[in-house]
Order: C-alpha cells, then sequence, then structure tokens
C-alpha cells in the first residue's frame, strides 16, 4: 500500500475488498494465501461481522448446520448443531485476527463513489475517510445488508417503540407489554419463542404463511466436542454427511415432482406442534415448499399456540395512534411495533455509485434485470467482483462454501492477471447472456420460480437469487477459470505521472510479483 500525490490523500492499493463481513474477511484471507498481500479492507461500521454484527435480536442463529457454516481452514468447535449469532460473531473475530485479516481493515470507511479509468485500468474510490486507488475491487456488502421498512400510513404517529428486527432496540423493555409483530419470516421465527414468555400479549401478522420445517437444534457435549477435535477424520466426515443432507433437501427443490414427501414432513410438524385446527389452517401455506425460504425451527409453532399470542392472518395496512389495523380491518392495541419485514436482498447498496465503462453506473445496468457471471463477474465492469453475487445462492447451501468456492475463481482470474501482462480483465457480453439465459431457463422448472417471492425476485419477473442447481455444480464450475470468457487489456497511461506508457505495462508491486511467483510455481510440473 502506497500513498499518491504530495499530501497523501489518495492511497494506492492492489485490491480493495469492501465491507468486513463473513465474504469480506475470507476475501483477504484468500488474497493473502494466493500470494496477493497489498489488499485493504474497508468497513463503514467501527467493528466486522457483518450481518452477525447487525442482526442482535433474541434468539439469532444460523439456520444452517455449524459444521458447514464456517471457513474450511479455520474449523471451530461449535456449542451447537445450529450455531447462535454470539458465537458466529466470535468466530468471526477471532478467524480476523488468527489469519491476519483484522490488519487489512480501515473502520469507519464508506464508500461514496467508484470510477473505473479506462486508460489507466485503475478503480478510483472516493471514501468518507479519503480517496484510494485500486487495481481490482471485491464487493462483499453480501444480500443481507439493508432492512426493509414497510410504508404503513400512521407508523410514524405511534407513540411507542417501534424498530426493526435487524435493529433490535435493546433498550426497550418488553417486561408486560402488548406487542405487535409484522411478519413472519425467518427473524419472527427466531425470537418470538424468546420474547413470549416475557410480554402480556403479542399479536402476530401474518401475510402469507411459511412452510416450516423441524429443526434438530441442540447442545453439543463437551465430550461429543473434544472428540471431534482430536478426530479430524471425524469432523469431516460429519461435514460430508451434512452437506449432503443439505444436497438431498436441494433435489426436489429443483425437481417439485418430488416434493411431496419433504411437505408431508412439514405437514406433519404443523400437526404434532399445532393442535387448534382454526390456527392450523392459518398457518397452511398455498403454495409448494420452497417457492420462499426456507424455514427451520422446533420452537416457533408452539409459541403461536400460547395463551398471550394471537395470529392475525392479515397484513397491516395502517396505525392509528396505538390501534394497529389490519387488512381484513382487525384492531389491535399495542405498546411497541416489531417490524420483521426483511431485507432488501436483490439490493446492492453500492449499486449507483459504482461507475464502470463510459461512467454507466451498475444501477443503470442492473435497472431491468440483475446478472452477473458465475454471481461473480459483471460485463462492464472490469476487474470488479461480488461476493456473493445474483443467482448463486439456493434454498439449502451455506454462505462459506458458496464464497470459498468464488475466491479460488477470483484468485485464479487475479494471478491470470498478473502471470498474462494485462492489466484488466472484462466479461464479455456473451458470455453473461449465455449463462443469464441458461440460469433463467433452468429455474423454470424449480419450485424457486413458484411463488414470485420477493426474496427471490429481486425485480419484476426475474428470479435473482437462486442457482438452480446443486451447491457441487457450482463449486465444480467455480473450480474452473476459462480465460477466453473474458476481454483482457493492458493499461495505457501510468496512473502515478499520468502520461502514456505505449501500452507497456507498469511493474506491479511485491505483493504482484509474489502473486506472480506463485502462480508460475503452480504451474511447473
Amino acid at each position: 500500500m502506497t500513498g499518491d500525490g504530495l499530501d497523501g490523500s489518495c492511497q494506492r492499493t492492489e485490491v480493495v475488498v469492501i465491507g468486513a463481513g463473513m465474504s469480506g474477511i475470507a476475501a483477504v484471507i484468500a488474497l493473502h494465501q494466493a500470494g496477493i498481500d497489498d489488499v485493504v479492507l474497508l468497513e463503514k461500521t467501527g467493528r466486522l461481522g457483518g450481518t452477525w454484527r447487525d442482526n442482535t435480536y433474541p434468539g439469532c442463529g444460523c439456520d444452517v448446520p455449524s459444521v458447514l457454516y464456517e471457513y474450511s481452514f479455520a474449523p471451530h468447535s461449535w456449542s451447537r448443531s445450529f450455531a447462535a449469532q454470539p458465537e458466529i460473531l466470535g468466530y468471526l473475530e477471532t478467524t480476523a485476527e488468527t489469519h491476519g485479516a483484522e490488519k487489512a481493515i480501515h473502520y469507519g470507511t464508506e464508500v461514496l463513489a467508484a470510477h473505473w479509468d479506462p486508460d489507466t485500468h485503475f478503480w478510483h474510490l472516493s471514501t468518507t475517510a479519503g480517496t484510494w486507488t485500486a487495481r481490482a475491487v471485491i464487493i462483499a456488502t453480501g444480500p443481507w445488508h439493508r432492512p426493509r421498512y414497510p410504508d404503513i400510513p400512521g407508523l410514524d404517529g405511534f407513540p411507542g417503540a417501534v424498530f426493526h428486527s435487524a435493529d433490535w432496540d435493546h433498550g426497550t423493555d418488553l417486561t408486560g407489554r402488548r406487542i405487535a409483530v409484522v411478519g413472519t419470516g425467518a427473524s419472527t421465527v427466531q425470537f418470538l419463542p424468546e420474547i413470549q414468555p416475557q410480554a402480556a400479549h403479542i399479536d402476530v401478522f401474518q401475510s402469507t404463511p411459511q412452510w416450516v420445517l423441524p429443526k434438530p437444534d441442540h447442545p453439543l457435549s463437551p465430550r461429543l466436542r473434544r472428540f471431534l477435535e482430536r478426530r479430524p477424520a471425524a469432523r469431516r466426515l460429519l461435514r460430508r454427511v451434512q452437506h449432503w443432507t443439505q444436497e438431498t433437501i436441494g433435489v426436489p427443490l429443483r425437481h417439485p415432482r418430488l416434493l411431496a414427501p419433504l411437505e408431508a414432513v412439514a405437514r406433519l410438524h404443523l400437526r404434532a406442534a399445532v393442535p387448534d385446527p382454526a390456527l392450523r389452517e392459518a398457518l397452511t401455506p398455498r403454495y409448494r415448499l420452497g417457492g420462499r425460504r426456507l424455514i427451520a425451527s422446533s420452537t416457533y409453532y408452539p409459541a403461536l399456540t400460547r395463551p398471550n399470542v394471537q395470529l392475525r392472518p392479515t397484513r397491516v395496512t395502517a396505525v392509528h395512534g396505538s390501534q394497529v389495523i389490519g387488512a381484513d380491518g382487525t384492531r389491535t392495541t399495542a405498546d411497541a411495533i416489531i417490524l420483521a419485514t426483511g431485507f432488501h436482498v436483490g439490493d446492492l447498496a453500492l449499486a449507483p455509485r459504482l461507475h464502470g465503462l463510459h461512467g454507466t453506473t451498475l444501477a443503470q445496468t442492473w435497472a431491468d434485470d440483475r446478472r452477473a457471471y458465475l454471481g461473480t463477474s459483471i460485463s462492464g465492469f472490469p476487474n470488479l467482483f461480488l461476493l456473493p453475487g445474483p443467482n448463486i445462492l439456493t434454498g439449502t447451501s451455506a454462505v462459506p462454501t458458496v464464497v470459498e468456492a468464488q475466491l479460488r475463481y477470483i484468485t485464479t482470474a487475479l494471478n491470470h492477471l498478473y502471470a498474462s501482462g494485462n492489466t484488466a480483465l472484462d466479461v464479455t457480453p456473451e458470455v453473461e447472456e449465455a449463462h443469464h439465459n441458461a440460469l433463467q431457463h433452468a429455474l423454470r422448472g424449480t419450485v424457486y420460480n413458484t411463488s414470485g417471492s420477493s426474496y427471490y425476485f429481486g425485480v419484476p419477473g426475474v428470479n435473482t437469487f437462486c442457482w438452480p442447481w446443486s451447491a457441487g455444480r457450482l463449486v465444480k464450475r467455480l473450480h474452473t477459470f476459462t480465460p477466453d470468457s473474458y476481454i483482457w487489456t493492458k493499461q495505457q497511461r501510468d496512473p502515478r505521472i499520468g502520461r502514456p506508457t505505449g501500452g507497456a505495462v507498469v511493474p506491479p508491486p511485491a505483493s504482484r510479483q509474489r502473486a506472480h511467483r506463485l502462480t508460475a510455481e503452480r504451474r511447473t510440473p
């Protein structure tokens, strides 16, 4: 990392990573392991962790097995089969420190704009803490970043506490209070059983019922944890079993004709937990399982049957004073309102600030669609990568598995860039278009496209979230980098002196020389 300019206000680095969550931390470590040491990680807040830093609501935890929700290079002795938020955040902090990623983080640094310079082949980033120049940029802000706030008339005039589940107000005491919960997604499923015992009454407003599978969440005994620590082979076997369990669940989601057994498990779970026929009917979905985000819980249904909890199967249309009003005319009185209305999953907050070739912003490029080749590269935005990008996750995939596969692809691409003597790579429009068409065609036959869920459909009529094949196929595909899918070019002007170089390549910094050397070593028999 070097300072450009006499006042040192513009700093130069090889790679800028944006967002210090699970993906951003993994990116720094992967780049270091690939021999690219000149890396900075820009984080707009004062602490790493991403969604696991932001979401602190009671009961917050992971919905995939703990042994899959970790980096392959940093196994952890989890205390539960499905880890809770505090343990995951602690794991990320420890891993960042022990693997050197913490040193690369610049806290309190929000990216205000990023412009690609077609002459110098550098990205120029303006931030709240100065400017940066980088050869490559990795966007690792993730899909669970911006809470979605509903537009409810009168909500601003509510006299009590109002907060989103992703921005939980721990200063509000819910003991003995009447609470209105708006939404019944993954967050509500987790926090409702935690707040139910202390509240006087809870009205749960449900616009759409969810399919809920049983969740085998339980503490892992110290004896079992010690055994797994001492027997790496046994731990690897457990990971494989969990991985193939997730893959098996994914098969009927891709082939809906096979969904009946899985739906039967969910219906049996509902029947066993909810004896009241009327309540059970209100909780029964009218769409196929997997048409919306998969949810697993063994405590949500029992919480809804408690005397102080009332399910309101209607959406909220207005708030008048302390009354919450439903579309069916329901009126309830509340002391506090919790908005469990999810996230802008398909949106990238930085999209209007990213200027690619010809100054076009990513928001303009994605105005009618959101696409990226292998969920990683965007045509017209050279040397820029997404973690994770559109159409790369599924209802059963573990984010660390996907992100690590992406990072193997990205580091291979960068090392190929250095070894070839080029300074920019940009996926061709034809390759991106063909990949997108294949994805959308394959998605038509899956359950992901059956309900029109806003979680999956980032823009009307286009599924921008789901990968239509298996996680194994994704990992295998990302394992192979195809240079012919990209346009390769050399810079025309040295950014340090602002004059043409006649197409010559500027000598790379030490980290790139090391990366180039590692690439050559890997190719030597």
